[in-house]
């Protein structure tokens, strides 16, 4: 079980890793000058290192257990959401890995995400590929009124 500082601490990296993206989503410097940023204003190394690797274009190695799950979890969570949204119920909660599966097939759907993308972030945390699916689903079902799923 991790203890709150590390929980604290994980969340600020999945909540700011795409700081940077609304005004330089170039893939050439996304992450970079975000994590540059969170760097300038004292944020730990270990979330400013997680925000720099998600993005392979910059070549940064994915080293801790944080760089990994912020990498599995990026595209995983707006895939989800999409997914969702195309149940009947457009709840989360009512997404199953069979369900991820079939709209990753479908290269129309949610087009901008990469599938090999989703693939290897469930590689990178050594989750089975519907597990990982499960677990996403299980997390995000917490917030999803939150966020109108």
């Amino acid at each position: 079980m991790l203890d709150n500082a590390t929980v604290e601490s994980w969340g600020i990296a999945g909540l700011l890793h795409d700081l940077d993206y609304e005004r330089f989503p170039d893939a050439a410097t996304h992450g970079a000058i975000g994590a540059d940023e969170m760097a300038r204003l004292g944020y730990p190394d270990d979330v400013v290192h997680a925000v720099r690797s998600h993005n392979d274009a910059l070549g940064i190695p994915r080293t801790s257990r944080l760089d990994h799950l912020v990498y599995a979890c990026d595209e995983m969570a707006g895939f989800l959401v999409a997914v969702a949204l195309m149940r009947p119920s457009r709840k989360l909660e009512d997404v199953e890995p069979a369900n991820v599966r079939k709209r990753m097939k479908d290269k129309a759907f949610a087009r901008a995400v990469p599938r090999e993308m989703l693939l290897a972030g469930a590689e990178e945390v050594g989750l089975d590929f519907d597990e990982h699916v499960a677990r996403m689903v299980r997390y995000l079902s917490g917030i999803a009124p939150d966020v109108g799923l």
